[in-house]
C-alpha cells in the first residue's frame, strides 16, 4: 500500500497534512492558494495559515483557512505584510529568514504561552529550537520537523553500465569512481551523478563538513571555506562535477527531473522529497544509501566524524499582530506536540522535530528502504544547516557569477574552485562584519 499522502489530525476540526519541503527552494510546490499576504485572522474569526507547500490543505474545519505560495513568493508576500500590512496568523518559518523576523518583533512571542502550557522545549532537537529562539532567550517557534540527507541511486543504470550498487560504506572517491564509470559506460546523454550546485543543504555542505571544514563556525563570527579542509571538499566536488551532468543541464531540467528521466544514476536528496521518488513510475528501481563519507584518517572505514549530513528543520511560527494570539499559539503547540509529530512520521508526512520519532517515518514507505536517512544519526554527524543573522545577504551572491557559479560551470579548471572558495570566504567575512555594526 502506498503511503498516505494526506492526514488528519484533531485541531478544533478536521486539519490534513502532506509532505512539505524542509530544504526551501528544493521541491518547494508553486502556488494553489490566493497567496493574499493580508488575509489574517481580523476580517474573518479565522485563522489563516501561510505556507509554501501546496500538498497542504485544510479539510471541514472553517476556523482555519490555509494559504498555500510557492517558495519565492512566500518570501516576498511574509515581508510586505511584515512592512505594513496584515500577515497570516500562522505560518511557516525558515533558518534562512527566522533571525531577522525574531529580531523585529514580527513574530509572535511564544515564551509566555510555552510556561504557562508547559510546553518541554528540550524534547526537540536543540540545533533547530536554537534556530527559532532569540538571543534574550525568548521563543518565537516551535519545530515543526527535520530532515537529513542520503544518496539515491537508480539501479537498472547501474546494471546497464556493469557498476555494483552503492553501499553505506562507500566513501566520495567511490561515489566518484562510480560515476565515472557510468558516465563513460552508458549513452552519451546519461551520466552517473548530478548536483544542483544551487541546492546546498543537499549538495556540497555535506562535502565540506566530512573533510573538516565548515561554511559558518559554530558561534556564527567566521568561516573556514577558504581553508585547506574546505579547499580539498571542494576539490572533490569539482572532480565529481567532471564526471557529472553539466550544469547547463542541470539548470533547465533539474536534477530530479533528470534522475526520474533515467538520465543520471546518482543524486543526493533529502528527506522531505522522498514522496516524490516512493511515487514516481520507476520506483522500483530506485533505491537509497547512506551519505558518502571522506576518510580522513585512511584506515578504509568510516568513523562517526567522517560521515556528515547537514539538518534543517521548519518552524510553526504566528504574527506578532494576530487578532487571535491565544488561538494561533494553542494551534503551534498541538501541531509540534509529541503525539502529531508522531503521527506525521508514522504516516511518512516528514521526519519530527523530536529526536526518537525517525523509525516511525523509516517504516512509512512500504516497499522501499529510506532507513539511510534514519541511520545517519547514528553512523554519522549531523550538522545544523549554516547561517548568521542575515544569511540571504551570502547565501544566494555565493552561488552566482564572480563566486562558485564561474567555477561549477568551468570544473576542468582546479585554480578557479580555489579561487572562488577565498572569494566566498571574504564575501561570508563581509556580511558578518555588516552584521555586527
Amino acid at each position: 500500500m502506498k503511503m498516505k499522502k494526506v492526514m488528519a489530525l484533531a485541531l478544533a476540526g478536521v486539519m490534513a497534512l502532506s509532505i512539505a519541503a524542509c530544504g526551501g527552494g528544493s521541491g518547494a510546490s508553486t502556488s494553489s492558494g490566493s497567496g493574499s499576504a493580508d488575509a489574517g485572522s481580523a476580517s474573518s474569526g479565522a485563522l489563516t495559515i501561510n505556507i509554501w507547500d501546496a500538498d497542504w490543505t485544510a479539510l471541514g474545519n472553517p476556523e482555519v483557512k490555509v494559504e498555500v505560495i510557492d517558495w519565492d513568493n512566500y518570501w516576498t508576500l511574509l515581508e510586505a505584510g511584515a512592512s505594513g500590512g496584515q500577515l497570516a496568523d500562522v505560518f511557516w518559518m525558515h533558518s534562512d529568514y527566522s533571525q531577522i523576523y525574531m529580531e523585529n518583533d514580527i513574530l509572535l512571542d511564544l515564551t509566555d504561552y510555552i510556561a504557562k502550557d508547559g510546553v518541554d522545549m528540550s524534547i526537540y532537537y536543540p540545533d533547530i529550537a536554537a534556530i527559532y529562539t532569540r538571543s534574550d532567550g525568548k521563543i518565537f517557534a516551535l519545530p515543526k520537523d527535520h530532515d537529513t540527507i542520503a544518496l539515491l541511486y537508480n539501479k537498472a543504470l547501474f546494471d546497464e553500465a556493469g557498476v555494483a550498487y552503492p553501499t553505506d560504506e562507500w566513501s566520495y572517491q567511490d561515489m566518484y569512481e562510480a560515476a565515472k564509470a557510468i558516465t563513460e559506460g552508458t549513452a552519451a546523454d546519461v551520466y552517473g551523478y548530478a548536483l544542483n550546485t544551487s541546492n546546498d543543504q543537499d549538495g556540497w555542505y555535506n562535502y565540506i563538513y566530512s573533510y573538516g571544514g565548515n561554511v559558518v563556525n559554530t558561534e556564527k563570527t567566521d568561516t573556514a571555506l577558504d581553508s585547506a579542509e574546505s579547499k580539498a571538499a571542494m576539490e572533490q566536488v569539482r572532480l565529481m562535477l567532471t564526471v557529472a551532468t553539466p550544469q547547463a543541464i542541470v539548470a533547465e531540467s533539474g536534477t530530479d527531473s533528470l534522475f526520474q528521466s533515467g538520465k543520471v544514476a546518482m543524486i543526493t536528496q533529502g528527506s522531505w522529497m522522498i514522496n516524490s521518488f516512493y511515487t514516481a513510475e520507476n520506483s522500483k528501481d530506485y533505491a537509497w544509501a547512506e551519505i558518502p563519507y571522506f576518510d580522513r584518517n585512511g584506515d578504509g572505514a568510516c568513523q562517526k566524524d567522517e560521515r556528515w549530513s547537514c539538518y534543517n528543520g521548519l518552524g510553526w511560527a504566528a504574527a506578532a499582530n494576530t487578532a487571535n494570539p491565544d488561538a494561533a499559539a494553542s494551534l503551534i503547540e498541538y501541531l509540534c506536540s509529541k503525539d502529531a509529530q508522531i503521527k506525521q512520521a508514522q504516516l511518512g508526512v516528514t521526519m519530527a522535530g523530536i529526536p526518537g520519532i525517525s523509525e516511525d517515518f523509516a517504516n512509512a514507505f512500504e516497499g522501499m528502504d529510506v532507513s539511510a536517512f534514519t541511520k545517519v544519526e547514528e553512523n554519522g554527524t549531523l550538522f545544523a544547516r549554516p547561517g548568521t543573522r542575515n544569511s540571504g545577504k551570502w547565501q544566494t551572491p555565493m552561488k552566482q557569477a564572480g563566486y562558485f557559479l564561474d567555477a561549477w560551470q568551468a570544473p576542468e579548471n582546479p585554480q578557479a574552485m580555489s579561487d572562488a572558495c577565498d572569494k566566498v570566504a571574504k564575501l561570508i567575512r563581509d556580511c558578518i562584519a555588516e552584521e555586527q555594526q
